[in-house]
Parts: C-alpha cells; structure tokens; sequence
C-alpha cells in the first residue's frame, strides 16, 4: 500500500487520473473487438454552450452507464460532439460583432464574411463544453468527436435532403409559419414555447358600408393588425349575424386611407365561435394561423403590415407605419378611441408563443418554406408501443405516440447563414436539387439553410460514419459494431425535436431502431422549483462547484437528488454531502491502512478482480457475526444495484451505495472492531473496501481509482475502469443457514445497542461513557450474548457490559426491553437524581400545560370549521405533546 494523504483533495487527484486515463486510452472503443458492444451518443450540447447543471446531470448518467457496461465485459463506445446550433451561434456571434462596433447589421459584411467569422469563433470558442465535461470526468471517446457542421457530416444532410426531395416527402411551399422578428427566420411549432402574457382585450366598431350608423363590434388583442384586415367572419348559425353574410363593412385603420378603399365582406365560415368574444371575427390572413385558413376557403386577399423585424409596413398607414409592433399596438389603441371606435379595453391574459432562442414573441407569417413530410412514422410509433424500445419513465411513451398520431409537416428551412445550406439551385424556371452545384452557368443556390435539427435527427449513424452508399457502409466497422446503440440519455422537453425524428431517420435510413432505450432525466429547479437561468441568479456554475466538492462530489450529491424521470430540486447542501461521502470512503480506506500497511493475502492483486475476496475457509471460519454480516450485506447491496440499474434507477443506487457504505460500514461495522488487527479482520476490510470501490466506481470514478491504486488492492500499470465486476458472492463459502445465523445475532446486537445509546439520551447522558449497563438475557439468548458483551460496550458507548440472568434493579434504574433482553441502566451516582426529578417534573407541567391549550382550541367547533389547516397543525401539536409526556413520564418512572 502507498501512504495515503491524511485529507482528500479531490482537485489534485480527478487532474491526474483524467491525464491518465486519457494517456492510456482508456476511453477508446475498438470496433474490432470480440467483447459485447455498448454505445450511446452524446445528445450534442450547442458549440456556444457551457457547462450547466442540466449537463452535469445528463452527463453524469451517461458516464455511469459507459464506465459500468466496461466493467461488465463489453467493448464501449461514447462518441461526443457539438451541434452548429444555427440560430443561436449566429445570434452569438453577430451580438458580438455589433458589440465591438463591426457592424450594424448582418449585411454590412455579407454572407460569405459573416460565416467565416462565425467559423473563426467556434475554432475559438466551440470546444470549451468539451473541455468541461472531461473535468466532470467523463469517459468519452474523445478521438470520435463530431461536429454537426464537419464536412461529412454536411454529406450526410445533403445526402437525405436530396433523398427525401426525390421521394416526394420535402417540397416547397408558401404557408403560415413562425416568424421570429429577432433572428429573423422561421421556427417549427416544436421551437414556440407559450408563455402567459398580460394584455388587453380591445372591443371595437366597424359600420355595415349600406347602413350608416348601425356597427357591429369585434374583439381582437391585436389592434395593430387592424390594417391586414380582409374580411369580417361570423358564423352563419349564428341568429344574431347570419343576415349580414354578404354585405360589408368600413374597415377600422388606416384612417388616412378613403373609406371605399376600406371596404371588407362580412363573410360567413363554420368555424366561428359563437360563444367567443362577441362573436364576429375580424380575419387577418397575413398574421394569424387560422385566419390564413379561413382566408384560403374563402379566397381573401392578403395584406402584409408587418415587416421582417416586427415593425409596421407602410400598408398599416401613415400613423402607424414604422413603429415597432408594440408601440403600435397601444397607437393602434389610441387612433381607434380618437376615432369613437374603441368601445373598451379590458386586462386580459392569454398565452402567447416565444421563440425558444431568441426569447421574443414570434409572429405568424405567411413565408416561401420548405417543408418535409415525416418518413417511417409507423415503424416509429410501433417500436414503442411494441416494447421494442424503451423508454424510462414509461409515461413519455404515451406523449411520444399522441404527437406522432397528430404530426404535421416539418417546416425545414431557416432564414439564416450558419448551416447546411439547403441543396437547390434555380436558374430561371429551372429547379436542380443535388448534392453538388450543377453544372454550367446562372445557376442561383437557395438562401436558405436547414433547421439544425435537420442534421441532428441523422447523430446516431451520421457521427459513425454513414455515407447512404450500401457498399461503403457495409465494410464501415465502425457501423457494424456500434449501430444501433443501446441507451439515450436525454430531457423530455426535446422528445419531439430529437428523439421521435432521430427514430423515425432511423428506421428510413438504416432499416432499424437508433437506440434500444430512452432515459429521459428530469429538469433540475432551485428550492423554490423554479427552473434555473441566468436572469434569476439560481443557475450555480458547475466548475464552481467542482472547484469546491469536487467532480466525484458534484456527480454522486447532484445523483442522489435525481429522482427517475422527474425534476430536481436542486441544493448545494446535497452537493457538499457528495463531498463529504468522498471523505468518508477516503477515511475509512486511510483507517484500515493505519492498521496494516499490507493488503490481506486473500484481497491481494494476484487473486484477480473475480475472486472471492474471503475464499479461505480457515479464515471465514474465524470471522465474526459482524464481519459475516458486513460482507453478506455487500452481497445485497450488488445484486440490488443490479435491479436499480435494469431500471434505470441511479438515485435508488446512489442512495443505497451510502447507505450501505456510511450507515452499516462505517457506523456499525467498523465500531466493532476498534482495537482488533487481526487478520480476519483484516482480510474483512480489504474484501469490504475492494468490493465496494469496484460497485461505487461509475459515480466516483476519480476517487475510486486512487484508492484502488493507493490501497494496492490492483496489479501495478492497470486501471480500476478497466477491471470487471466480481460475480462471485462474498462470503459463498460459508452455508446459507450459518450466514443467517451470524447476521441475526449481529443485528440482534446492533438493535440492543442502539436501544442501549436511546436510553442513554433519554436519561441526558447521550455523550457520556462511565456507565455500567446490565443485560438480564433470555433464555435463547443466554447461550451466546456474553460473548458478545465487549462489541456491545463499543457500540453502546458505555463503560461495560454486564450479563447477569438473575439481576435485580435498584431503584433509580433506568431500563429498555429487546429481543435479547432486558437492558438496564443503574443511574446512581451518574446524576443528581433529585435535581433531574425536578427537572423532569417542570418539563411535565409545559407538556400538560401545552397539551391543555391545544385540547382547548380543537374543542371548539368554530375553530375547527372556520380554520382547517390551523386545525391539522393543532392537532399535531397535541400529538406531539402527548408523545413528550408520555416519554417524560416513564424517564420519571426510572427515577423512582
């Protein structure tokens, strides 16, 4: 054994075994190999990202799952990576730009310019999440890490775009979709999130064009679009409009234009509420979904009044024309009220639609899009439903199928620079779509480029190497071995835009299902549960907290709160526990190298990571009830992580790993053996601590390597990672009846002692140790308690144990009964028994006087009826109270 450092400094040592490993290879998966294969992609964090502690997280699970499929015998591959994020890189780097005074707008340098600083940036800047999940100490295979924009990557998006064109499932056309004015492209509905926003309701006039002075009133939120109106709809069942279907009406705004230039129809559509507002529709087929659908039916034109960035055409008339949406909004509000058309504004809450990057409100705009038809839908949903795949939580199943049963076509294409630029060309009325620019001249390539979920739903086989060529992909080693992958770690909030289309690319391109299972974590939220950003000052930096705890500390307190499939709430004081629990193990493997600073012969490197750590007979044969016991516990303790892994439970194994580790261990085992260095309990030790270091490695791989290294437990030049997991049980030797019996007596004495440690607190001696318990034994126990009277002292903390069957207390005696006995306490000369009669006798009266008051309030029937929640905490008070004096009363008792 190499002398252990009397702390651990998790910084120094996660520095060290991360170059190590890295040194040695490690990580590398070798598609050549006989073994099992294991693999799981990173879902790719955006190459503008940070480390978060949704990453940590994410992350985490994954190295788990990577480092234990290693130590069951299986060939890993973890293939890392960054996506090109289009609109938020672009974003980035233009803020940047405008920041630094280069330019005003993306134009002033043009396409070309602008991507080539765009590259320049992510050359800078794009690695560094990278570079922050290897301090998290994850075990990826660095060597394979992709970029989404890598240039046969870019072949493989060309390579489907042009596919799915000639099958007819992507075509181009003009239709409503969301506009975000901020980074100036269209969204897909999976890129909207709705968000309440406070507002108003604007009731206001328009008059019927035949008959001056009769109107009829509309409610809108929206006074600005007011402009875009081309007709008015009502529904032609309702009797309160259904005559007017035919005539016109003076539209409201703009005011500067002539009134027969104002002229809209009244219009009548079946999909008009009637119980909505006040039941006429004012229909804008330029801004709204459903006014455009209503517009196609009933072939309205279109006016657009809104520009690009969200500002006012001049179409929307002088008065509002170049004022941003908003301004316009409350202007729009103030024309109509000059006018006499407003009737009321009324506060009023409704959901409205956020671009997801940009945080801003989006618009919907009639735009020339691509769209994409979605392949494989059916084998998509039925690998799910079938059980073929599964998904963790099994809930997100029935979410998944609902929004492939309802699924619309994917809007594609994305008003931007930065990306895959969409593969067609025209030149006049001619079309070409192809991988490479056609051939000859005046030909014009689209603007446009993809949604980078359009080159994402490809990760799976895209990182691996897939060409679409049969012939290549057939030799392609890389493919064969590690396709499909066996998990995905990811969060249910991108289960539509990734997990559903990499499935569906899955089954279109590869003939299969990408993955075999789906974990889907949790969001982490502050204690209050609001989720974590920025703007509320509640997100804390990961490498802050590793600098602090520890990464092995961070990943085993953050696993510990993380709840299969639901949200976390997330507390640093978790985190420093991680830290702590990290100190505990360190603690425990220094204490057994202060006993002997040689491993025990039977847990020696030589015997090999599958050997029973206790094989000699002769020595199981010498070991203890507690030594038994500890080592029988381990034996549980894998074959319990064994359920919670098939399940995908790591909190569960996070939690049973301290348990077993720090409450049986630590706090029972080791306190039986203070003083004892034999070798039994040596040898005891070393299979407890060899054992375990190997079970907790995936959740704290650094400080388990050290330990391993340090404790000499492996062979000189090997790695912990790279060892197996022993399936032999620890004590195998010994016969099913004698483990029984040795763990009921050593939880027999456990109960008694912690009894014995109860009675002591009880009488305000808790941290004392001068006095004399005796046990008065059972029958069945008389055999063999006295035995066992020395381990009870340590665990008890008392002076001594005396076992006497024919004990008669004296008075002033404090006592407890269990299943060995009767335990007592002579309390004489250990307090000033009057002074403690007197005491008890005042804590009695409170306790009465308390119970009094709360009896008092629950029998009157106006309190309970009129204040429920004081009535449930009164009436656990009084609970309370009765618990205390019923305690006092029998401490009262011993002191008789």
């Amino acid at each position: 054994m190499s002398e252990l450092a009397k702390a651990y400094l998790p910084q120094e040592v996660e520095r060290a075994w991360s170059q190590r490993w890295l040194d040695a290879g490690c990580f590398r998966a070798d598609e050549k190999s006989s073994k099992p294969k294991y693999s799981i992609v990173i879902p790719p964090p955006n190459v503008t990202g940070i480390l978060t502690m949704g990453h940590v997280l994410n992350n985490t699970i994954q190295d788990i799952l990577a480092r234990r499929a290693r130590m069951t015998g299986h060939e890993v591959m973890w293939l890392p990576g960054t996506d090109h994020a289009g609109i938020a890189t672009q974003n980035v780097v233009e803020k940047s730009l405008r920041k630094q005074g280069v330019i005003k707008h993306r134009d002033d340098l043009g396409r070309d310019a602008l991507v080539a600083k765009i590259w320049e940036w992510k050359d800078q800047y794009g690695g560094i999440i990278l570079q922050q999940l290897r301090a998290l100490g994850c075990s990826c295979d660095w060597d394979r890490a992709r970029f989404t924009m890598d240039d046969d990557y870019s072949r493989c998006v060309q390579r489907v775009f042009v596919d799915l064109h000639q099958k007819g499932l992507i075509y181009r056309g003009r239709r409503m979709v969301n506009w975000c004015p901020a980074s100036l492209t269209a969204l897909s509905d999976e890129e909207v999130v709705m968000k309440p926003q406070q507002g108003f309701m604007y009731h206001f006039r328009v008059e019927l064009a035949d008959e001056p002075g009769t109107f009829l009133t509309i409610a809108t939120t929206r006074p600005e679009t007011i402009p875009a109106d081309t007709a008015v709809a009502v529904n032609p069942q309702d009797p309160r409009y259904a005559h007017l279907i035919g005539r016109q009406v003076v539209r409201a705004l703009p005011l500067d234009v002539p009134r027969e230039q104002r002229l809209i129809p009244i219009i009548g559509d079946e999909g008009i509420d009637i119980e909505f507002g006040t039941g006429v529709l004012k229909v804008t087929p330029a801004h709204d979904k459903v006014d455009a659908e209503i517009g196609t039916r009933h072939h309205l034109p279109v006016i657009d009044v809104l520009t690009p960035d969200g500002k006012m055409t001049a179409e929307a008339g002088a008065d509002l024309a170049g004022l941003d949406r908003f301004v316009a909004r409350k202007k729009a509000a103030e024309l109509l009220e000059a006018a006499g058309a407003l009737d009321k504004a009324e506060p009023y809450q409704n959901n409205v639609g956020f671009s997801e990057r940009a945080d801003v409100p989006i618009e919907p705009r009639l735009s020339e899009q691509w769209f994409l038809k979605y392949p494989s839908v059916e084998e998509a949903r039925a690998v799910v439903a079938g059980g073929e795949m599964k998904f963790f939580p099994e809930r997100w199943a029935r979410v998944y199928d609902h929004w492939l049963e309802g699924i619309q076509d994917w809007c594609i294409s994305r008003q931007l620079w930065w990306g895959h630029r969409v593969p067609v060309w025209y030149r006049g009325e001619e079309v070409y779509c192809g991988m490479d620019a056609p051939s000859g001249d005046g030909w014009t390539q689209d603007p446009d480029v993809l949604d980078t979920w359009f080159s994402s739903w490809l990760w799976p086989f895209a990182t691996m190497g897939w060409t679409g060529e049969p012939e290549r992909d057939a030799k392609n080693e890389t493919l064969r071995a590690f396709y499909p992958t066996t998990d995905l770690v990811t969060g249910p909030d991108i289960i539509f835009f990734w997990v559903a289309r990499m499935i569906m690319a899955g089954y279109e391109y590869m003939g299969q299902m990408p993955f075999k299972n789906v974990y889907f974590t949790g969001i982490i939220r502050d204690r209050q549960g609001r989720k974590m950003s920025k703007s509320l000052g509640n997100s804390p930096d990961p490498l802050d907290l590793i600098a602090k705890y520890g990464a092995d500390g961070l990943r085993f307190g953050i696993m510990r709160i993380a709840p299969t499939g639901t949200d976390v709430k997330f507390d640093e004081v978790q985190i420093e526990e991680g830290r702590n629990f990290a100190n505990k193990v360190w603690n425990a493997c220094r204490y057994r190298q202060m006993q002997s600073a040689a491993v025990a012969e039977s847990a020696a490197p030589g015997v090999g990571a599958s050997a029973t750590p206790l094989a000699s007979a002769t020595l199981m044969a010498s070991a203890t009830p507690y030594a038994i016991d500890i080592l029988a516990k381990l034996d549980e303790l894998q074959k319990n992580l064994e359920v919670a892994y098939a399940g995908y439970e790591f909190n569960t194994a996070a939690a049973m790993l301290y348990e077993y580790f720090w409450g049986n261990y630590c706090d029972l085992y080791l306190e039986t053996i203070k003083g004892d260095t034999s070798d039994a309990t040596l040898a005891t030790q070393d299979a407890v601590l060899r054992r375990f270091l190997i079970l907790l490695h995936p959740f704290m791989p650094h400080m388990t390597e050290e330990l391993w290294s340090l404790m000499g437990y492996g062979e000189a030049g090997t790695f912990l990672m790279q060892g197996g997991i022993p399936a032999e049980p620890v004590v195998g030797v010994l016969a099913a009846e004698v483990i029984a019996g040795a763990r009921a007596r050593a939880g027999a004495v456990y109960a008694l002692a912690a009894r014995a440690r109860h009675l002591k607190a009880e009488c305000g001696l808790a941290s004392a140790r001068n006095m004399q318990f005796v046990l008065k034994p059972t029958a069945a126990a008389a055999e063999w308690i006295g035995a066992e009277a020395s381990t009870l002292r340590l665990l008890a903390g008392a002076a001594g144990v005396v076992v006497d069957a024919d004990f008669v207390p004296p008075p002033a005696t404090a006592a407890t009964v269990s299943d060995v006995g009767e335990l007592y306490l002579p309390l004489e000369g250990l307090i000033d028994l009057e002074a403690e009669r007197a005491r008890l006798g005042r804590e009695m009266a409170r306790a009465e006087a308390e119970m009094a008051k709360a009896e008092a309030k629950l029998a009157n029937p106006a309190f309970a009826e009129k204040a429920p929640e004081a009535f449930i905490k009164t009436e656990a008070t009084r609970v309370e109270w009765m618990e205390k004096r019923g305690r006092l009363a029998a401490m009262l008792k011993n002191l008789a």
